[in-house]
């Protein structure tokens, strides 16, 4: 495969509450750019959580990100104890980032 770059793939879930906490931890770790996907439904440690559930206090994000190893390390560093905190859930997984040609609109 042309123009690919190895990197970590990561998938993070946590309540909407800790969203900032999570992106100074990012940001602290050299992390530029991300995806925040809101009210993600699912089952965890919470109980479940039904996106469509118009009682619901609280929603679950999603937020995924893609750096190089490097960089990975110190987001495992920083978000290790504050997973511990925020609850939630983290997958890490290798990934290949496509480079494209440029485009200019």
């Amino acid at each position: 495969m042309n123009n690919t770059i190895t990197m970590k793939r990561f998938e993070i879930v946590i309540g909407i509450e800790q969203l900032e906490d999570l992106m100074d931890l990012l940001e602290k770790s050299g992390v530029r750019g991300y995806t925040v996907i809101k009210n993600a439904g699912g089952y965890g440690s919470r109980g479940a959580r039904n996106p469509d559930d118009v009682l619901m206090e609280q929603e679950n994000i999603v937020v995924i990100l893609a750096c190089k190893e490097d960089q990975a390390q110190r987001v495992v560093n920083e978000l290790r104890p504050a997973l511990k905190s925020f609850g939630g859930m983290c997958l890490i997984s290798d990934c290949l980032w496509l480079e494209g040609p440029a485009v200019s609109y």
